[in-house]
């Protein structure tokens, strides 16, 4: 395990990004527990990556949800709706990760849905380049029906704990202490105990980050 500074972290997976070699954009997955800071470190890749002049597509799991009334049908605190009922997978392959990977055409959307409104999303086709990086973040991105749409994959680990504590902190403009540490504990933390039982995600990823220490992170190469 290597552990140093933020730029050296991203220094590494720049040129872990840089290393695959395919005819067709680069799909990056970040993935990890909610709050583990996947976001923060896709946002910080992708800022890197643009500065060295790669065409960066930017996308979240959390814009190819299904409608709020379609996701909650065993419950808001189910940790089996969370892990189930949450995501629209065959939309995300459909609009950006198949266009995006061998045989596609490139002409992808990089979103279907908008959770603030809680409306379905049509945005234009773009055109991506063949050497553009997609860079994705999102929970649960090694699950079967994604799993081989990946051409680097990356795991952000956090003690589930922590990610409680730094939930609260992101969340206290929109939510009271308490419930968010419900959604957490009933929620989000068994969905993702459920997710390493089904799947042993870090099983199949490349790197593995250790974000407990955001600023003194350390990381993992993993050989398959």
């Amino acid at each position: 395990m290597d552990q140093g500074t933020r730029a050296e972290l991203l220094g590494r997976l720049t040129e872990a990004v840089g290393s695959v070699t395919v005819a067709h954009p680069t799909r990056v997955a970040i993935d990890g527990p909610p709050a583990a800071g996947k976001t923060t470190l896709a946002d910080e890749l992708a800022d890197v990556l643009h500065k060295q002049g790669r065409d960066v597509i930017r996308a979240s799991i959390d814009d190819f949800l299904f409608p709020r009334a379609q996701r909650y049908p065993r419950g808001e605190y189910s940790a089996e709706g969370c892990y189930f009922d949450t995501h629209d997978y065959d939309a995300l392959n459909r609009a950006l990760l198949d266009p995006l990977g061998p045989g596609g055409d490139r002409r992808f959307q990089h979103a279907v849905y908008d959770r603030t409104t809680d409306t379905a999303l049509s945005p234009p086709l773009s055109t991506a380049p063949a050497d553009a990086v997609l860079v994705f973040d999102g929970v649960f991105l090694m699950r079967p029906e994604l799993i081989d749409r990946w051409d680097l994959r990356i795991f952000v680990s956090a003690a589930l704990d922590k990610t409680v504590d730094r939930a609260v902190i992101r969340e206290r403009r929109v939510s009271s202490p308490a419930e968010v540490e419900r959604r957490w504990r009933e929620r989000y933390i068994p969905s993702q105990q459920l997710y390493f039982a089904t799947v042993r995600p870090t099983d199949h990823v490349d790197i593995i980050v250790h974000n407990d220490e955001p600023q003194q992170p350390a990381w993992e190469i993993q050989t398959h």
